[in-house]
């Protein structure tokens, strides 16, 4: 059991903010998370954070996945005095702070993302790994699932993941998995790479578009200079930011300020 008072930390802005999908509320002060074959449950108790694991696991996993050495108070210091609407949104989901995720989940993730809802994605991608994942049992006695290997999806019929309710992003996933299984994109290159180059490889997989790599880059590379853009950050672009959002004053960071604009956007708070 680790118990930390973090700043700039709420598992619940976290869960809600579209970045994670195996992230789930168990109750009003407690979460769970999966991420590859670990199972955390992370708890909110008189003014701390209780994260139900042993001390070396913390410090060699979940520090990490939580991001939780950067200083977000930092890059929300950066924002500049007259953007009252940015310092809105950050003040609102100043908690967010950006997962370093697994890279193939994300790719998958963000494929199944494209014209699609958190609740449906979470739910394709609860399909996926009951379907084709291994069976794990974790400290409580409970079931769960890993996500699956590109060497698992790769053999499948391209419209075989219809039943897990992909759709026509069935065909984005089966035929990535067998770019990568083949060696046609090599994953552990792509880890190494600038967001550039990164991005680029990613473009190359079947049904990854600029908004999807710029997701993959933020949530799985950890590239904070990536800012993805789908329609709620469209809709806060045209309306706050005509000239297009300052990538330049916030250069290494923007992909920070784009979930406080998109998690502001999500939750409708601009709009009140």
């Amino acid at each position: 059991m680790v118990r930390r008072t973090i700043d700039n930390f709420d598992i619940a802005q976290i869960c809600e903010s579209g970045q994670c999908f195996r992230m789930q509320s168990q109750n009003e002060n407690t979460y769970s998370v999966i991420a590859g074959e670990r199972y955390l449950k992370v708890a909110w108790q008189d003014g701390e954070y209780i994260f139900d694991c042993e001390e070396a696991e913390f410090e060699e996993f979940w520090k990490t996945y939580f991001n939780l050495e950067e200083d977000y108070g930092f890059y929300i210091s950066r924002i500049h005095p007259k953007d009252l609407y940015l310092k809105h949104a950050a003040e609102f989901g100043c908690g967010i702070r950006i997962l370093q995720q697994d890279l193939w989940e994300m790719i998958v993730s963000f494929l199944i993302s494209q014209q699609n809802n958190i609740a449906r994605i979470r739910r394709c991608i609860q399909n996926i790994c009951r379907q084709y994942g291994e069976e794990r049992i974790n400290a409580y006695g409970e079931v769960y699932y890993t996500f699956p290997a590109p060497e698992r999806l790769a053999v499948l019929e391209e419209d075989t993941l219809k039943e897990c309710n992909l759709g026509y992003r069935s065909k984005y996933v089966v035929r990535t998995a067998r770019s990568i299984v083949s060696g046609e994109v090599n994953l552990n290159e792509i880890r190494q790479m600038p967001y550039p180059q990164a991005k680029e490889e990613l473009l190359k997989l079947y049904g990854v578009g600029k908004k999807v790599a710029d997701c993959i880059c933020l949530f799985a590379l950890h590239h904070l200079q990536a800012f993805p853009v789908d329609t709620h950050i469209n809709q806060a672009l045209e309306k706050h930011y005509k000239q297009g959002f300052p990538k330049r004053r916030y250069q290494g960071f923007e992909g920070v300020l784009q979930q406080y604009i998109f998690y502001y956007e999500l939750q409708g708070q601009s709009k009140a």
